[in-house]
C-alpha cells in the first residue's frame, strides 16, 4: 500500500538560514529541525512527505507544522524556556570596592589603587542593599560580591554573608553569596569561611601563566600562581563542580589569538568543571586600549570555534570539561529550559534579571551600566537604596528603557533572524559603541560574535558524537 503524503504548511513564527549543506529551522519555543534541501522544499510547501516518516514526525513534536501543532504542550515548553519572565531580578550585584591590587590590560571597572578606601562599600550600606534585594518577588536571589577586588573589604563581605544568611530565615528566602575574585588575597581564614558558609567562588584565568601574567599585572609576583594555588586548594576542599567549587571565567583579548589549544589545555590542566569563552567588550576603561588589546568579531569567532572544537575533542576522550556559551545554548536548545544567563534574554537581563549596587548605595540596571557611571555617564542608573523603593527602581526609566531596547521583537533584523530563540541584546553595549540603546544591527559587533558562537555550536550538531558531548553536560 502507497504511503500517505502530506502537503506541509509551516506555522507562521519559523525562521531558517542556510547551514553548510542543510538548512537550520527554529522556532518561538527554541526547538530547531535541520532539513536537506529536498526536506525544505517539502517544508515551504512545494512538495509532500510521507506523513509516517521520521523527518515528518520530528517536525510535527518539535512544533514546525502548522496542522499538526499541540498548543498545550507548545505553551508549557514556552514557558519553561521564559520563566524569567515571571519573575524579578535574581541576581544582585554588590561592589564592595573599586580598589584593587592588579592592574590589568583590560581593566573594565575603573579601579583604583589599594590604599584609596574612599570606595569601600560601608556596612550600613552593603546591609540596606541586601535588605533592598529581598524586596524582589523572587523565592531565591543571589548576591555576588565583585569590585574592584572584593577581599579587600573582607569584613564587610563577611558580616554581609552573616547578616544575610539570617535574613534568609526570617523571610522564608533562599539567598546564594558568590565571589568574584582575583584570589590573590586569599587566606586559610578567608577560604575555610568561604567554604563553611557554601560561597561560590570565581577567579579569572586568562591560560597558561606566560598569558595570564601579561595581560592580570600584579605588582611584586605572579597573578597566575596566586590563581592556580587557590583554584587547586578549592577544587579539593570543595570536589570539581560543587557549590562552593571554583570556577573561573576566560577574558578573550589580541594576545589570546592562536593560544585556544593552551588555554583549554590549561583548565583540564586544573580540573575546572567549564571553560567560558568570552570576548572582552570596548565598555568601560577597556574601550581606551582597543586598538592594542582588543579582537574583531571575526577573530573571536575563530578562536571560539577553534576552542570548542579542542573541548570536544577531549570530551571524546573521556574528560569532563563544559565550554559555557555552548552548554547554555544547548540547555535551551536541547533541554529547553531556562538558562539562567541573563546576557541572552528578550528582553535582556538589565534590571529585570539583575540589579547592580555600587559601594555608595546607588542602584543600575546591570554592572556594564555601573562602569559606564564610572566614566560620568549615569545614564543607566535606576535609584539608591537609601532615596528610593523596589517598585521605583523596577519602574524607573532606565529599567523602562533597557527593556523596550532590547526586544528582539523591535529589532527588524532580529525579528526575522533564526538566531531569535536564543539571543539577547545589550542596550549598554550598542550606547556604547553606536551611540543608541537601540544600536543598528548590520555593523553591531556584538550581534557578529553571537551570530559566530551560534553558527559554530550549531554546526557541531551535525557530529553525532559531539551531540552525544552536549547531552552528557546536560545530564550532569
Amino acid at each position: 500500500m502507497k504511503k500517505r503524503e502530506r502537503t506541509l504548511k509551516c506555522p507562521p513564527q519559523v525562521w531558517w538560514k542556510r547551514l553548510g549543506g542543510e538548512y537550520l529551522l527554529t522556532n518561538e519555543v527554541g526547538e530547531y529541525i535541520m532539513l536537506s534541501p529536498g526536506e525544505f522544499r517539502v517544508f515551504t510547501g512545494t512538495g509532500a512527505l510521507p506523513s509516517s516518516g521520521r523527518k515528518f514526525l520530528e517536525m510535527e513534536e518539535k512544533g514546525f507544522l502548522r496542522e499538526r501543532l499541540d498548543f498545550e504542550s507548545l505553551a508549557r515548553r514556552w514557558k519553561e524556556s521564559n520563566s524569567y519572565l515571571d519573575r524579578g531580578p535574581g541576581l544582585h550585584i554588590f561592589v564592595l570596592t573599586l580598589r584593587c591590587n592588579h592592574k590589568c590590560l583590560y581593566c573594565q571597572s575603573g579601579a583604583l589603587r589599594e590604599e584609596e578606601k574612599r570606595s569601600d562599600m560601608d556596612l550600613k550600606t552593603a546591609r540596606k542593599s541586601l535588605d533592598f534585594a529581598l524586596d524582589a518577588p523572587v523565592k531565591g536571589l543571589t548576591i555576588e560580591f565583585q569590585g574592584g577586588e572584593p577581599l579587600l573589604n573582607w569584613k564587610v563581605l563577611k558580616e554581609t554573608v552573616l547578616y544575610g544568611e539570617k535574613k534568609a530565615k526570617a523571610s522564608g528566602k533562599e539567598i546564594k553569596f558568590a565571589l568574584v575574585s582575583n584570589f590573590s588575597l586569599m587566606t586559610k581564614e578567608k577560604a575555610d569561611f568561604l567554604v563553611k558558609h557554601r560561597v561560590a567562588l570565581c577567579t579569572s584565568l586568562d591560560g597558561p601563566a606566560s598569558l595570564h601574567d601579561r595581560n592580570r599585572i600584579l605588582a611584586g609576583g605572579g597573578s597566575h600562581a596566586l590563581a592556580v594555588k587557590w583554584i587547586k586548594y578549592f577544587t579539593g576542599v570543595c570536589g570539581k563542580g560543587s557549590d562552593c567549587g571554583p570556577s573561573a571565567l576566560l577574558t578573550v583579548s589580541k594576545h589570546s589569538l592562536g593560544r585556544e589549544k593552551e588555554i583549554v589545555e590549561e583548565y583540564a590542566r586544573l580540573g575546572l568543571a567549564s571553560i567560558f569563552v568570552r570576548s572582552l567588550a570596548p565598555i568601560g576603561f577597556a574601550g581606551a586600549l582597543w586598538d592594542k588589546i582588543g579582537c574583531s568579531p571575526e577573530e573571536f569567532t575563530g578562536f571560539y570555534k577553534n576552542s570548542l572544537g579542542h573541548v570536544l575533542r577531549l570530551n571524546k576522550k573521556g574528560l569532563d570539561l563544559k565550554e559555557k556559551t555552548a552548554f547554555l545554548l544547548m540547555k535551551k536548545a536541547i533541554g529547553m529550559e531556562d538558562n539562567k544567563y541573563v546576557d541572552l534574554r528578550c528582553p535582556c537581563g538589565a534590571g529585570l534579571g539583575q540589579l547592580a549596587y555600587d559601594f555608595n548605595g546607588d542602584i543600575y540596571t546591570c554592572d556594564e551600566g555601573r562602569m559606564l557611571a564610572r566614566q560620568g555617564d549615569g545614564l543607566f542608573k535606576a535609584g539608591n537604596v537609601f532615596e528610593d523603593a523596589y517598585l521605583d527602581v523596577i519602574s524607573s526609566g532606565a529599567v523602562k528603557a533597557c527593556a523596550a531596547a532590547s526586544s528582539l521583537d523591535s529589532q527588524p533584523m532580529c525579528a526575522r533572524c533564526v538566531w531569535r530563540p536564543y539571543c539577547g541584546i545589550c542596550p549598554v553595549y550598542n550606547y556604547q559603541t553606536q551611540g543608541s540603546l537601540w544600536g543598528y544591527m548590520p555593523g553591531n559587533g556584538r550581534c557578529r560574535i553571537l551570530k559566530g558562537i551560534f553558527e559554530t555550536v550549531f554546526g557541531f550538531l551535525k557530529d553525532k558524537k559531539a551531540v552525544e558531548v552536549f547531552r552528557k553536560w546536560l545530564d550532569s
